[in-house]
């Protein structure tokens, strides 16, 4: 078992029908309690098990505030919005370096909460998750 929490900037893309391209990084905070299934697998075999190198399911829970955004377009906003996405995903130690490299992939539920989820068609609705991430252990 292993816990991933934290915050961080998100990245998000957007077209819309007057053809522009919006890209922008959004902060968002992470709660990602994880089920490492196979570590015990890969220690039988030998294999490299530091910090927490296996395959792991997992059930992110995501919240992205309208704080602010950092995009290519000026007066840019965001709902607040929350997440439910059940995941699985694959993390692996590169040597004995102490860095390590992850990858995800989920689909689940999003939900724009507070007031402004009335003027939007879709307030809630499928969300696919893919993350792809580089980190280092202490």
């Amino acid at each position: 078992m292993g816990t991933a929490y934290g915050d961080s900037l998100d990245a998000g893309f957007s077209e819309n029908s007057s053809s522009d391209r919006i890209i922008g990084l959004m902060p968002t905070i992470n709660l990602e309690p994880r089920y490492y299934y196979n570590i015990a697998k890969r220690a039988a075999k030998g294999r490299n098990t530091a910090n927490n190198s296996a395959n792991f399911i997992t059930l992110s829970l995501r919240y992205s505030p309208d704080w602010f955004i950092i995009s290519n377009k000026e007066n840019i906003t965001t709902e607040n919005t929350v997440f439910i996405i059940p995941k699985w995903g694959i993390r692996r130690s590169i040597g004995t370096s102490g860095f390590n490299y992850e990858a995800g992939l989920g689909v689940g539920y999003y939900s724009l909460i507070g007031s402004d989820r009335k003027y939007y068609q879709d307030p809630e609705g499928v969300a696919v998750d893919l993350h792809l991430r580089i980190g280092y252990c202490f």
